[in-house]
């Protein structure tokens, strides 16, 4: 086993402890729940509850199921967190987690609201689009701010996560007569209205949700085992495995330094290229996480944990982009931008890492200069201490924002 396979484990560990909830509480609670629930709902693998009125052919109610069951004293796979995959009915454990500097699996952590808020200003009455609906907290805030009046528009790829956020937003009393969700790309944010509306606020949280990287079977983390897939849309497109296998040695090379900045990038490549000749397949995420490791075993034993986890951050970053287009759907987004706002109109933009950060910078810079924009942010927005404790995965972020 690798040092980076064994700390994959520890982390798999670690997060699972951050499911603090008491013992006594666990399996008493979900038979005592399953008595009660005169409904006969059923617990499904992911400890979800899941509506027993699907009846058999018959017409029969179907059989209560009790949820999957874990060795040990916390679960450790996705699919056993059954507390943090329930947030609705486990919330008082979900915040202890939170509180914890952990994010729930399944979860998404909304980062920097208040400078979002701040910078876009929202007035009742308004039309507005949120170009990355995932989780869909940022979506909830912006509605808040519409007090029942106006419009939110909202663009996702995933239709995995986004059917579950609508799910959840309806339920929450938004109808369709203040909130639309398209199932799109927001490259093409010129046909979101589809009616000739423009905008008065525009959000674009860029890169990916905590709910993909988690679940290991989107292939979106290299410490996790899973399909290499890290496709946004899964139901699109090649995936991560059927892209690498079509790529040439200097395809790759180019791929890393573009895409994530990858200082071994001709290393990793060639330990790669090596495999593909020899009939690896790379179908797992396990498999490009070792060969990545086996490249960089050259480096000193104390450097190589840290080497490797790093490389395999930024190899999966670098992949992720080429097989979503990432940067293209950027650019596309960013050029047709302007023309989709109205005069005073507020857009605000974070970005994860470098290359997606410039992209914005430069546009914003380009288009201020043009008169296409009134203003545009000098400096980025970072996250403050207390929120990166809060919620690790924030530490990366910068936001821009520019004004029509």
């Amino acid at each position: 086993m690798t040092s980076d396979t064994q700390e994959a484990n520890a982390d798999i560990q670690h997060d699972a402890a951050a499911d603090v909830s008491a013992q006594s509480e666990g399996n008493a609670d979900i038979r005592h729940d399953a008595q009660e629930d005169n409904s006969a709902q059923s617990i499904g693998a992911a400890g979800t509850l899941q509506s027993d009125a699907a009846a058999s052919e018959g017409g029969e109610p179907l059989k209560h199921q009790r949820r999957k069951r874990y060795s040990g004293k916390y679960p450790r796979r996705f699919d056993e967190k059954y507390k943090e995959l329930n947030p609705e009915k486990y919330q008082d454990d979900i915040e202890k987690i939170i509180q914890k500097g952990k994010t729930p699996a399944g979860m998404h952590i909304s980062i920097m609201v208040k400078e979002i808020l701040d910078v876009l200003k929202i007035q009742p009455g308004e039309i507005g689009m949120d170009a990355t609906l995932g989780y869909g907290g940022h979506t909830e805030k912006m509605l808040e701010q519409l007090h029942g009046q106006g419009h939110l528009y909202a663009t996702d790829v995933d239709p995995i996560e986004s059917a579950k956020t609508e799910k959840r937003l309806r339920e929450k009393g938004y109808g369709e007569d203040i909130l639309t969700i398209r199932h799109m790309n927001f490259r093409d944010i010129d046909q979101v209205t589809g009616n000739g509306d423009k905008f008065d606020f525009v959000l674009a949280d860029l890169g990916v949700s905590s709910m993909q990287i988690d679940n290991p079977e989107r292939g979106f983390s290299y410490k996790t085992d899973g399909p290499l897939d890290l496709r946004l849309n899964p139901e699109a497109g090649e995936s991560a495995s059927e892209r690498l296998r079509a790529l040439s040695y200097d395809d790759m090379v180019n791929m890393f330094i573009e895409n994530s900045d990858e200082p071994y990038a001709e290393r990793i490549a060639k330990e790669i290229d090596r495999g593909l000749h020899k009939g690896m397949k790379f179908e797992t995420t396990t498999e490009l996480r070792d060969t990545i490791a086996k490249a960089l075993s050259f480096l000193p034993e104390k450097e190589q944990k840290e080497a490797v986890k790093k490389s395999c951050q930024r190899v999966f970053q670098a992949l992720r982009i080429d097989v979503n287009s990432e940067f293209e759907v950027l650019y596309d987004f960013l050029e047709k931008l302007p023309d989709c706002l109205n005069p005073g109109a507020r857009v605000a933009i974070l970005t994860f890492h470098s290359g997606e950060d410039r992209l914005v910078k430069k546009f914003f810079k380009e288009m201020h200069k043009a008169g296409l924009y009134r203003e545009v942010s000098r400096d980025v927005i970072r996250p403050g201490k207390e929120e990166c404790f809060i919620n690790p995965r924030a530490h990366s972020t910068k936001l821009r924002w520019a004004i029509k």
